[in-house]
Order: C-alpha cells, then structure tokens, then sequence
C-alpha cells in the first residue's frame, strides 16, 4: 500500500455508503490525528485507539448519523495531497471547503490541525484531506 490515508479515507467511505456504525481502520500516528480532529469537529460519534491488535493497532470508529433521517454527518472525504503530487499550501492561500462550511485538514510543522487553526497560528503546510 502506497497511501494509507487514502486507505483509511476510502474505509470511511465505504463504510457511510454501507451505512456501518462501526469502521475499523489499522492504526498510524497521523491517522489517530486525524481521528481526533473529525471527533472535534462533530463529524464522528466516537472513537477508541486498540494498541494490542497487531504490530500498529487499529482505531475503531463510531459514525454519525441523524437520528430520524439516517444521514450520516460526512457528505465527502477527499484525499488531496498524493504520494506523486503533494499539494503545499501557505497560510494565505489556505483553501476554503464548500464556502467555509467544510474543512480541511493539513499537516504542519506544528502538527496535525485544521486549516481554521493553521490560520490563526500562521502556519502552512500540506493539505491532507477536505471534509465536508
């Protein structure tokens, strides 16, 4: 496997087309970042980090979904930076998710944080993902 984000997006995914209430992914550093930031932002339920499944572990996710209609709180993940194209961003051409109603989560030298938070901090870096 080349990209493990991407994996881990497409498991997301799967799973809310599946409409699965629990998702799990093999665990990675970045990946429990990432996990903490949709968790912030509302876009998960729950979530819960197993160290002594494997090598790595895994992270169990718990998906969103409206009570009375069922829709699940993710409408799109979508990888941007690529192993064969990464995709830099400085903290003034920081991209705008549907308008401002989605994010975009981004790995800077300060961690893993959302562009929101990049912003305030002055920082750029690479665009990892955007939620929405």
């Amino acid at each position: 496997m080349t990209d493990p984000i991407a994996d881990y997006l497409t498991r997301l995914r799967n799973a809310i087309q599946a409409n699965h209430r629990v998702v799990e992914v093999p665990a990675s550093n970045l990946k429990k970042e990432i996990t903490k930031i949709l968790f912030q932002k509302g876009y998960i339920l729950n979530y819960k980090f197993e160290d002594e499944v494997g090598p790595q572990g895994n992270i169990k996710i718990a998906l969103k979904y409206d009570p009375v209609t069922k829709v699940n709180a993710i409408k799109s993940l979508t990888r941007v930076s690529k192993p064969g194209l990464r995709h830099y961003v400085g903290y003034r051409e920081m991209p705008r998710v549907l308008n401002g109603l989605g994010i975009a989560i981004l790995s800077t030298s300060k961690g893993v944080m959302t562009d929101k938070e990049a912003k305030d901090l002055k920082l750029g870096g690479e665009v990892l993902c955007f939620v929405y």
